[in-house]
């Protein structure tokens, strides 16, 4: 059922099939393309597209093709571990302070303020550029995601708030159900559709953060390479070599686009009160 609603959003089924696309460009490209990332000798510097390099070369004898597959490889990882890791703790944390209420709901929801009002670039900036914890992408996720669970906690809280309330639980309580059972094997799997929606546009808020910071220099760090770093190492070219600057560009916006509506498409389809039919 919720495919078939899913299929009416002709956006989000085109937007699936599109990133289906840019994942499999990203991470089995490299296994089909003759260069990668790195710097080789015999690549020519500065050169114009041609057949041997479609989108052109960079000063440091680069071919862009491979660093588009690599830096599309670790924004992807980055967003997605982000969103996973943001969704877990989010969830559990908003479906355990909206069941139990009283003093611990307020003293959790008063944590995930303080979590909230953090600017999150700053945190990330200043822990990521920290010579003891590095700039590995798992480590630049894991920072995000500290920083990224307490709007899911919300949303969670919010559902669970009203959720606690129906008979089933009460059912539940009255078999002698566990907290740590309600919460996880009733409430959390009934807010399975909010969730899901705030996992899926947590993703394209990752690849935006994650780009930005490698923008400004607190990402992913040479050699390696990510979207955001392409942006900022030819950002004095968009005029004289825009075959540098504007792919990567346009492969953030195009990942974002497709799962903002991903996102939109399975918020109709998880929603039992959408009644709209997708032309």
């Amino acid at each position: 059922m919720v495919w078939l609603r899913f299929r009416r959003h002709k956006l989000a089924v085109i937007s699936l099939f599109t990133l289906l696309l840019l994942v499999a460009f990203a991470f089995l490209g490299p296994y089909l393309w003759q260069w990668d990332h790195r710097i080789h000798g015999d690549i020519p510097s500065h050169a114009r597209p041609s057949w041997d390099h479609p989108l052109g070369t960079t000063r440091s004898g680069q071919d862009l093709v491979g660093q588009l597959m690599r830096g599309a490889q670790q924004s992807l990882r980055i967003a997605i571990t982000v969103s996973l890791v943001a969704t877990a703790i989010g969830s559990l944390w908003g479906a355990v302070a909206g069941y139990l209420g009283g003093w611990v709901d307020t003293i959790m929801m008063r944590i995930a303020d303080l979590a909230l009002i953090v600017p999150l670039f700053v945190a990330v900036a200043a822990i990521g550029g920290s010579p003891r914890v590095g700039a590995t992408w798992y480590n630049i996720a894991l920072i995000i995601a500290a920083f990224s669970w307490a709007p899911i906690s919300r949303v969670v809280r919010g559902v669970v708030l009203s959720l606690r309330e129906q008979e089933f639980i009460e059912a539940a309580k009255a078999m002698g159900a566990s907290t740590r059972r309600i919460v996880l094997r009733h409430l959390l799997p009934n807010a399975a559709g909010p969730i899901i929606v705030a996992a899926t546009l947590l993703v394209a808020v990752a690849i935006l953060v994650e780009a930005t910071l490698s923008f400004l220099a607190f990402g992913i760090r040479p050699p390696d390479i990510s979207l955001g770093l392409m942006v900022e190492n030819a950002r004095t070219a968009a005029f004289t070599r825009p075959w540098l600057f504007y792919p990567p560009g346009v492969l953030i916006i195009l990942i974002c686009l497709t799962i903002n509506f991903i996102g939109d498409g399975l918020r109709d389809a998880l929603d039992p009160r959408q009644t709209m039919v997708r032309r």
